[in-house]
């Protein structure tokens, strides 16, 4: 556990012996998960100013583990009664925080990779798939076929739960419109984009901004806004129902975040700090409160930047209709001068033959 104001740490768990490869939290529970297939849990001390005790050395009976998973744990969720956990034995687990039973087995094809609940709802990926879960009852609502080219890694989902965001090996970003209705849920693709060269491999959301995490060692940050825009223009209000997708109407990541190493795993977004992690041992921590004030600034900078080139344009026209009567303004002098010069010689002429007359 970590300061993020001060990059300090605060305190850290004994050795649990395997490679931990998912942890959630929230105000109430911190949950682990790892390559033995357990669950390692540890409930809120109100007393501790940072909530958990990972030491064990204030108060016993604060921390357990759950076993049913015969794989590494991949994923884990949380929400307000529920602990969500997914495996490489091809299930998701949904269990009850109260009787810390298991209610629920979600059996897929494939290993799973990343889940993501909400409501009443849950959605995972196995393989290059997605699915739609109902988590009372199991049922499975809706599949997305071959998501991506390859694995499907990473999923995000939006405060309401109307919008599901996916990431796979082929380095795109798919958004989806999740459309529930009395008996079924239909997911409609809304746009698509490859921001990255690289695998995706981690998805965060907090309105309005989707980061995506990659093996290329950059993130990607999304304006959630333009997309729902550019969404609107190329389907209407209403999502249409037809797959075919424009990507030229998609807008474009509104920030690349560089300077990592390779193969950054794992991403957060939060309390105004993006907060990343990946193969070179580092977790990188982001100020993100000024993010809007930049985003304004590059806007007004980039109405500058268009009034003074239309401001050229038009000086330039002005410039080029100047020259165009400069030039009309000189044809009508020489000819004048020619004209002159025969009136004159017709006049000297004319005085030469009546001198001869005389």
């Amino acid at each position: 556990m970590w300061d993020m104001e001060e990059g300090l740490s605060i305190a850290s768990s004994r050795p649990l012996g395997c490679t931990i490869r998912a942890v959630a939290a929230d105000t109430k529970l911190l949950v682990a998960g790892g390559t033995d297939g357990f669950i390692h849990c540890w409930k809120a001390v109100e007393s501790l100013k940072h909530l958990f005790d990972l030491k064990g050395v204030e108060k016993q009976n604060k921390e357990f583990r759950l076993w049913e998973h015969e794989g590494p744990i991949t994923s884990l969720a949380l929400d307000l009664t529920r602990i969500y956990s997914g495996s490489w034995d091809m299930t998701v687990r949904v269990w009850d925080r109260s009787s810390l039973k298991c209610t629920q087995v979600l059996r897929h094809g494939d290993w799973v990779w990343s889940l993501v609940p909400h409501d009443t709802t849950v959605v995972s990926t196995s393989g290059s798939d997605v699915f739609l879960w109902q988590t009372n009852t199991g049922t499975l609502l809706n599949v997305i076929q071959n998501g991506h080219v390859g694995n499907t890694y990473a999923l995000a989902r939006s405060c309401t739960g109307d919008f599901l965001f996916t990431g796979g090996e082929d380095g795109a970003i798919h958004m989806f419109e999740i459309i529930s209705g009395s008996d079924e849920s239909s997911v409609v693709q809304v746009a698509t984009w490859i921001p990255h060269s690289g695998a995706v491999y981690s998805l965060a959301f907090e309105f309005p901004w989707l980061v995506s995490a990659s093996s290329d060692g950059k993130l990607a940050l999304i304006d959630f806004r333009k997309l729902l825009r550019a969404s609107k223009r190329t389907l209407g209000k209403r999502v249409s129902r037809d797959n075919d997708i424009d990507q030229r109407n998609i807008e474009p990541p509104q920030r690349m975040l560089h300077g990592f190493g390779c193969n950054l795993f794992s991403v957060g977004i939060g309390a105004d700090r993006i907060v990343c992690g990946g193969e070179e041992g580092v977790v990188r921590i982001w100020n993100f409160s000024e993010a809007l004030e930049i985003e304004q600034r590059a806007r007004a900078l980039r109405g500058i930047r268009l009034e003074n080139r239309m401001r050229r344009r038009r000086l330039q026209i002005e410039m080029n209709n100047k020259g165009g009567r400069t030039d009309q303004c000189s044809v009508a002098a020489k000819k004048k001068t020619v004209n002159g010069d025969r009136n004159s010689v017709w006049h000297s002429k004319r005085s030469i033959s009546s001198k001869v007359k005389t």
